[in-house]
């Protein structure tokens, strides 16, 4: 992609608007970065952009700017519907997402991961098995760098795993995974989207540009994904974590994904191998197993040997923010799921655990409905610690069946949950909710949780070390 001396705007200077400017200014062309945030508010490393040659525009986005460009590329945390954006290709000029202007810069081979939950462990797992068989594989995208931090030096035998969100792929037009593999499909970013609907069109663009060479990895459990994949023209590759369940529709190609006798299996033209056993996972929950399995078959369309994806399997022990164990304090474990932004992925992680569970739900509301965790609840809830602007919400669907502890700070909520909780119990940060309200993004969120509760480790052995409930735990917010 030809980028020298074109006049490049960059919308939004979060963590992918920072290194989509600097990338531009690297290649040559003429950069603006603006921002809705006046300087105060932005980061060192945006600010910094200006030494680069950046030239930031803040406090707001000035049309004509957008309209005057050659090419406008937009920071996920931007809402495309922006009436600059709007003004920009009425305009004619190209509008993009980062994860587009990554595509048309890099040189390899990219498989990409969407779905409401699960995208991380996935993503992450894969680059693990690929890195197991001794490939160039750089791991980026919604998760840890962004993809145009990895597209220097690529060779044609490199290999991007992409965790695509939404808000990502509907800025896309050539974007097109030779792999792809979409989770699942459920209610979520409706503060963002318009309607489910429009949720699910943009999920569904991972399938947009693939060919008949190329392959569409599965849930095959869930009717809404096998519908849009329907749509694209790649092989399609169900996978199902039901034990037993062989996923071939009828009339379709046989390849299939499956668990069968305590084994991660793949069939494959009429071949069938297995990839690990079950007993080898080290993650809690069985949707996590199910990311696995569909990790593994995604790993050996790319390439990666049966026993190379076993050895992964053996020792991946997730990614941070999605069920981490943080700690045991006087037979209470804590476990860190902040990345569990929907109601969906909030419930698996509460079923995700046999015995009795204090969950840490709410933040900003972003669509969906709580009371969707009643069943789980009435399980396994020993009570609920509602915090952020999502606790009336809470409060209404769940105080019924469980107690529903307002509380005003994270910190509040993982005091009242230790104080509330019996030994063998866990501490759940599921917050189903988005963190906007109270923190920078989910990572700050789970990184804060972490630290309250390292504030609970005894002092002495047998002593607890109790902090001043309600102090504390706000962040910045993030939009652009």
């Amino acid at each position: 992609m030809e980028l020298e001396r074109q006049r490049a705007v960059v919308v939004g200077l979060a963590r992918s608007g920072v290194a989509a400017a600097a990338f531009l200014a690297r290649r040559g062309a003429r950069v603006v970065a603006t921002d809705r945030k006046p300087a105060g508010e932005l980061s060192e490393e945006a600010l910094s952009l200006e030494a680069q040659g950046v030239e930031l525009e803040l406090g707001g986005h000035r049309a004509a700017t957008l309209a005057g460009a050659s090419l406008v590329v937009v920071s996920p945390g931007v809402p495309w519907d922006l009436p600059e954006l709007e003004a920009a290709r009425r305009a004619g000029v190209p509008v993009m997402a980062e994860l587009e202007l990554a595509f048309r810069s890099l040189r390899g081979t990219v498989a990409a991961v969407t779905g409401t939950k699960g995208k991380s462990t996935t993503t992450a797992a894969i680059g693990a098995m690929l890195r197991e068989a001794g490939r160039d594989v750089r791991v980026g995208g919604n998760i840890g760098e962004p993809l145009i931090n990895l597209v220097e030096g690529s060779t044609e035998k490199t290999v991007f795993v992409v965790e695509a969100s939404s808000f990502q792929l509907e800025g896309t037009e050539a974007f097109h995974p030779s792999v792809c593999v979409f989770l699942n499909l459920s209610a979520d970013h409706l503060d963002r989207h318009p309607s489910f609907a429009a949720y699910a069109r943009a999920k569904g663009r991972i399938f947009r540009n693939q060919g008949e060479a190329d392959w569409a990895v599965v849930n095959a459990d869930d009717p809404a994904v096998l519908d849009l994949a329907r749509q694209g023209r790649g092989r399609l590759l169900g996978f199902s974590a039901e034990e037993g369940r062989v996923p071939l529709p009828e009339g379709e190609p046989g390849d299939a994904a499956f668990v069968e006798s305590g084994e991660a299996r793949l069939r494959l033209a009429g071949r069938t191998e297995t990839l690990f056993p079950l007993a080898s996972v080290r993650l809690p929950g069985r949707h996590l197993a199910a990311d696995l399995l569909a990790a593994a078959a995604a790993a050996r369309l790319l390439g990666a040997p049966a026993q190379a994806i076993a050895r992964a399997v053996a020792s991946f022990s997730g990614v941070e923010h999605v069920l981490e164990r943080v700690a045991e304090v006087r037979g209470v474990s804590f476990f860190n799921d902040s990345k569990a932004t929907n109601v969906e992925a909030a419930r698996s992680a509460l079923e995700a655990f046999a015995g009795s569970v204090l969950l840490i739900l709410g933040g900003r509301y972003k669509g969906g409905d709580f009371a969707a965790l009643r069943p789980a609840l009435l399980r396994r809830g020993r009570a609920v610690l509602a915090i952020g602007e999502a606790r009336e919400r809470i409060v209404g669907a769940l105080a019924d069946i469980v107690p529903v502890l307002w509380c005003e700070s994270l910190r509040e909520a993982v005091e009242l949950a230790y104080r509330g909780a019996e030994p063998g119990d866990t501490v759940l940060l599921a917050p189903a909710c988005s963190s906007f309200d109270m923190f920078r993004d989910y990572a700050e969120r789970g990184r804060a949780f972490k630290e309250e509760v390292r504030r609970l480790q005894p002092r002495e052995p047998g002593t607890p070390r109790h902090g001043d409930a309600g102090a504390g735990g706000d962040g910045t917010r993030e939009h652009g």
